[in-house]
């Protein structure tokens, strides 16, 4: 259920706060007092298309906010939880602004969130009715909520949901699993690659020594063969 809703900045409107109670709630109004506004900023809230004619002359950004009434067993809080989106226990507080440019920023529960979450989400909350308005009945989701209902399949869907999300999780760990095998085996691969070489050098001891003072003598080569040469010069004349 919508508890609280706060708008700032949208449309025509500089500041409105609303708070509902329980039970049954209608707002009524002359045209152009701000109704379908508010059902605009509830629909900005869960996902809807927003650009910066949303923004009220003047101001910089509109912000949108709204709190919401949620059971801990409802499907949404484990959505909630899974995207680690999760807030206070019993309450979800949707956010959204959007700027003068255009440029949205979605909140879910003070987390950063995708409009596209956004929307998800709000496909668990509430529906808006209106004139060629999709309704939650055409969603396949919610078309499926309603067949499991109907054949009292609740709790099979339930353990479905939780052997399948295990499932998941337990692929992607086979899968991490997998790929840090790979990268040691080519470790691995390359250290063997690399003792072999070294066993066919079969190097010894102070060969190091040995050959560094010859690699250092060979790197001055060309200044020592000037230097003799010059000597050879001065002892012929």
């Amino acid at each position: 259920m919508l508890r609280a809703l706060d708008v700032r900045d949208f449309a025509i409107v500089e500041r409105v706060g609303l708070e509902l109670g329980a039970g049954f709630t209608v707002l009524t109004g002359e045209t152009g007092a701000g109704k379908s506004i508010l059902v605009d900023a509830i629909e900005l809230l869960v996902g809807g298309r927003g650009d910066s004619a949303a923004v009220r002359d003047g101001a910089e950004r509109a912000e949108l906010s709204a709190e919401f009434d949620l059971d801990a067993k409802a499907p949404l809080s484990a959505w909630l939880e899974e995207r680690e989106l999760a807030g206070d226990p019993g309450t979800l507080i949707l956010r959204r602004t959007i700027d003068r440019s255009g440029r949205s920023r979605c909140f879910v529960n003070g987390h950063a969130a995708t409009l596209a979450q956004l929307r998800e989400a709000g496909e668990f909350l509430l529906d808006i009715h209106g004139q060629h308005e999709h309704q939650s009945l055409l969603r396949p989701a919610v078309q499926r909520s309603l067949l499991d209902a109907h054949a009292g399949a609740e709790t099979i869907a339930t353990e479905t949901a939780e052997a399948w999300r295990n499932w998941k999780r337990l692929q992607a760990l086979a899968e991490d699993a997998a790929q840090q095998f790979a990268r040691r085996e080519a470790e691995r691969s390359d250290l063997e690659e690399r003792a072999a070489e070294l066993k066919r050098l079969a190097p010894r001891a102070g060969e190091w020594e040995e050959v560094s003072a010859q690699h250092l003598r060979l790197s001055h080569g060309a200044s020592l063969l000037g230097g003799a040469q010059s000597s050879l010069e001065a002892l012929a004349e």
